[in-house]
């Protein structure tokens, strides 16, 4: 991943979760990672825990990105996260949050998907 990739995804986690604390959430943690994988924003909003991937791109539909294979690596670092906080009788959602900008670079949306990824 170049630097300008990381310096764009960056960005794009501040506005999710800019997003997120203006929606009543609470960022817990960002770019959590283990063996399994990495979660960009661990949120809680009442009793739930959001696990948040942020895609960010320029053009095009960033939330197009979430492939199975994808969608199956963020259960499972989900899954990890609450084995290792010991939170197995937590509600929780694994969300997306698309950032779209275009070519100039000028924000065009950032939409939430609340449990977009479910278990297979």
């Amino acid at each position: 991943m170049t630097n300008a990739h990381k310096k764009l995804g960056a960005w794009g986690e501040s506005v999710a979760a800019t997003h997120l604390e203006a929606h009543g959430y609470t960022i817990v943690a960002r770019n959590w990672r283990c063996p399994v994988g990495e979660i960009d924003l661990v949120a809680q909003k009442g009793a739930l825990l959001a696990f948040v991937e942020v895609k960010t791109r320029r053009g095009g539909n960033p939330e197009d990105q979430i492939t199975p294979r994808k969608a199956q690596k963020l259960l499972e670092t989900a899954q990890t996260y609450l084995l290792e906080n010991n939170l197995d009788d937590i509600d929780f959602s694994i969300d997306v949050i698309a950032v779209a900008l275009d070519r100039s670079g000028k924000l065009l949306r950032c939409d939430h998907y609340p449990n977009a990824v479910t278990a297979w």
